[in-house]
């Protein structure tokens, strides 16, 4: 009698193997098509204007604050170091661009340096991000 209790005890568990194996499946999925979004790390007030088109694939994003301070990958970016920086992360996808985000209140002196960083790195797409009027 105690063999055949044992044995009904044994049947009545629930098997979790194939569950665990099915949920990590799909978080390796869902790790996998996940796309991720590259911020500046910065909110920046842009200009307006009435010519803005939107681009779809920016892989670089600068922002420079209303101090004139450089922020790239959420970090604060000496302006010497700004085109080895844009170098590195243009090596990882050569095929994107660079979108430089300026505030209102910046100077055009830190956009230049900006911009020439991106030329110097020899990049073709550099764009102004802007508010659409």
């Amino acid at each position: 009698m105690s063999r055949r209790a044992s044995q009904t005890e044994e049947d009545n568990e629930i098997n979790l193997t194939p569950m665990l194996d099915v949920v990590f499946i799909m978080l390796i999925f869902f790790i996998v098509t996940a796309s991720f979004i590259k911020e500046s790390g910065l909110d920046v007030s842009r200009p307006e204007a009435s010519t803005a088109l939107k681009v779809e694939d920016a892989n670089i994003l600068i922002a420079i604050s209303e101090n004139n301070e450089i922020w790239m990958d959420r970090r604060r970016i000496d302006p010497r170091v700004v085109r080895a920086t844009i170098e590195r992360l243009h090596s990882e996808n050569p095929k994107g661009s660079v979108v430089i985000q300026a505030d209102k209140k910046s100077n055009n002196e830190t956009l230049r340096i900006v911009l020439d960083a991106a030329k110097a790195a020899k990049v073709e797409n550099v764009s102004l991000a802007t508010e659409t009027s």
